[in-house]
């Protein structure tokens, strides 16, 4: 899609033709006197009085801002030549002229100055009208911002009939709002065939989701689909330093909209300015944000009264931030969710980006998209970018499938550190601690299959690493799961302990990710048996404690956060107690797969399948009171 271009103003020439005008003026000014007038020498004024008290100057002409005079002749001629000189305030200058009988008078007009006179009273005028124009040409030509723009809509518009036009097909992994869509392109197409029924077509559709899943590309796929002129803008455009001037864009909007009905509208991170009033109150610059907000309302009530078939499009990945007035019915009637894709989008999101990559014969998509589990489009889109780089970077022709491995680690880990250095006695600390963690990860069934060892360095902090990558996208989890998953986070802290008999900060990580989940198992999920299915977090809406800090949970008694932090305790103790017990029983496989990555650095595939698959299991563990 191209941006559609408004017709010039009928005015521009006439302003060009001003400016010119303005610009001979001002050459006139400089360079008439130098083509009408004499050339005369220029002499200082010290000169000028000898010459008067030598008697060698015949007449003088006094101006306002020079002095010309004429010497005496020689010969027949009774005048000489004339000069000229810069005048001083001398009082005396009269009285030497009176003694020596010199003449002496105001100086004549110049001879084109009739003409200055007239350029200085034309021309200004002229310029001034000109240079008003040139700013209106500005703000009506769809050029940049002029100085009288603040109020025009800064929306984008895009025309159907480009070769580069977004449609469905280039949309995948969202199935379920693809459809939700198509019936707002058949909206679009044929109005009359629901009119006549007795239908309302749907004015507003606000598409939800996480960042990086599509919604805007599903909102320009609707437009190509539909053949229609499609709108777009941020709502953070609408809000301005002048007061009124985001009302004033609104409203410029949607009468642009109605003029080129059937149409979509779409706006891109509407909760910049469709957020809830109640939520605190709008204060000083805030009022602007709100007199936008209202503006947006009344348009969207008055689409029925136009007759326009206009069709609003808004993203946001924060709805429960947006005012109730604009999700009642008759505004944004519907809500579709833009997820983030399971295997089989991944999959044809894969197949759309790889397309435009040279593949070598060697790349497994399928593998690719089950070792993405959460990405979102915009993170395969730039998965694939990585592994081109990659391969391009080591010079070759094709992208191969070990350039998507690197690429995926890359995108989960960072970057690898080679210049990181360790020393011998951290790099075997590190070895036993990622070893700690694949052991314990082999023997819990709510984890991952355990994919790769690295003690290689990456990102800002990872000193190490280890990949665990599922079998199948998993939506739902036990609290058995879960508490494999606490005991696979302290597998590191535990090897520490067993092997050295003492503990790092290279757990704090994992310490905080495990506790994160211990608590939410506690306050969300209702998995206690001391507090019940409670649930003790209030999700969005965060109270404020006494010194300014955030509290997520909602105001419980002293009592109550006792025992979620007895609680939170247990179930992270309970998983520390477990990894241990796991590792001790399997100290001689821990000893000998750690000895063997110091080696090689690294581990994975089946090497690293056959030496998981020698784990010994242990007894239910007891933990301590």
């Amino acid at each position: 899609m191209s941006i559609k271009n408004k017709p010039p103003s009928r005015f521009r020439p006439l302003g060009n033709i001003l400016l010119i005008l303005g610009g001979l003026f001002l050459l006139a000014n400089i360079f008439l006197p130098q083509l009408f007038g004499p050339s005369i020498p220029q002499v200082p004024y010290s000169l000028f009085i000898h010459q008067i008290d030598d008697g060698d100057v015949s007449r003088v002409y006094v101006g306002q801002n020079e002095i010309r005079y004429q010497l005496k002749g020689e010969g027949e001629n009774q005048y000489g030549q004339i000069f000229q000189t810069t005048p001083i305030f001398d009082l005396e200058l009269p009285k030497r002229l009176e003694a020596q009988g010199v003449e002496f008078a105001a100086a004549p007009p110049a001879k084109n100055g009739w003409i200055g006179s007239l350029l200085s009273w034309v021309i200004p005028p002229l310029i001034f009208v000109g240079i008003w124009q040139f700013f209106l040409n500005r703000s009506a030509g769809g050029g940049p911002a002029g100085a009288l723009s603040f109020t025009k809509s800064k929306a984008k518009v895009y025309v159907e009939g480009d070769a580069t036009k977004v449609t469905f097909n280039d949309v995948a992994g969202v199935e379920e709002a693809k459809t939700e869509l198509e019936e707002i392109v058949e909206f679009l197409k044929s109005p009359q065939r629901y009119i006549q029924i007795g239908a309302r077509i749907p004015k507003g559709v606000l598409l939800v989701g996480p960042p990086g899943t599509g919604k805007t590309l599903l909102a320009k796929a609707v437009a190509g689909e539909a053949g229609v002129p499609f709108f777009s803008i941020s709502g953070s455009e609408f809000v301005e330093l002048f007061v009124g001037a985001g009302a004033a864009r609104v409203r410029d909007l949607f009468e642009q909209a109605k003029k080129q009905a059937p149409c979509i509208v779409f706006i891109d991170e509407l909760d910049a300015i469709g957020k809830s009033r109640a939520s605190g109150g709008f204060m000083g610059g805030n009022d602007e944000r709100e007199q936008t907000l209202n503006q947006l309302l009344t348009e969207m009530d008055g689409f029925a009264a136009a007759g326009a078939t206009v069709i609003v499009l808004a993203a946001t990945n924060r709805p429960e931030t947006l005012d109730p007035a604009l999700l009642r019915p008759g505004r944004f009637d519907r809500q579709v969710l833009v997820d983030r894709p399971d295997l089989g989008g991944r999959l044809k999101i894969l197949e759309i980006y790889a397309q435009k990559v040279k593949l070598g014969n060697d790349v497994a998509l399928k593998e690719i998209a089950t070792r993405t589990p959460g990405f979102a489009g915009a993170d395969l889109a730039n998965l694939v970018n990585e592994a081109a780089l990659l391969a391009a970077r080591n010079k070759r022709e094709t992208v191969a499938q070990a350039d998507f491995k690197e690429a995926i680690e890359r995108v989960v880990a960072g970057l690898e550190k080679k210049s990181r250095v360790l020393s011998d006695k951290e790099k075997t600390i590190v070895a036993y601690h990622e070893v700690g963690h694949a052991l314990v990860g082999a023997m819990m069934p709510g984890g991952g299959k355990v994919a790769k060892i690295s003690i290689v360095p990456r990102g800002m902090a990872a000193l190490g690493y280890t990949l665990q990558m599922p079998t199948e996208d998993r939506f739902l989890l036990s609290e058995s799961e879960i508490r494999d998953q606490v005991a696979t986070l302290l597998g590191g802290r535990a090897a520490e302990e067993v092997v050295f008999g003492s503990i790092t900060t290279g757990a704090a990580n994992d310490l905080q990710r495990a506790t994160d989940l211990a608590e939410r198992m506690v306050t969300t999920y209702g998995m206690s048996k001391i507090l019940g299915p409670l649930a003790y977090e209030k999700g969005q809406q965060n109270n404020f404690i006494g010194d300014g800090m955030m509290n997520p949970r909602r105001m419980v008694s002293d009592d109550t956060a006792k025992a979620i932090d007895n609680e939170v305790k247990e179930i992270v103790e309970g998983g520390h107690q477990q990894a241990l017990a796991i590792l001790r029983q399997n100290r001689e496989l821990l000893e000998t797969i750690a000895q063997k990555i110091l080696e090689t650095e690294v581990i994975e595939g089946e090497e690293l399948q056959n030496l998981l698959t020698q784990v010994k299991p242990v007894d239910k563990v007891a933990v301590p009171a």
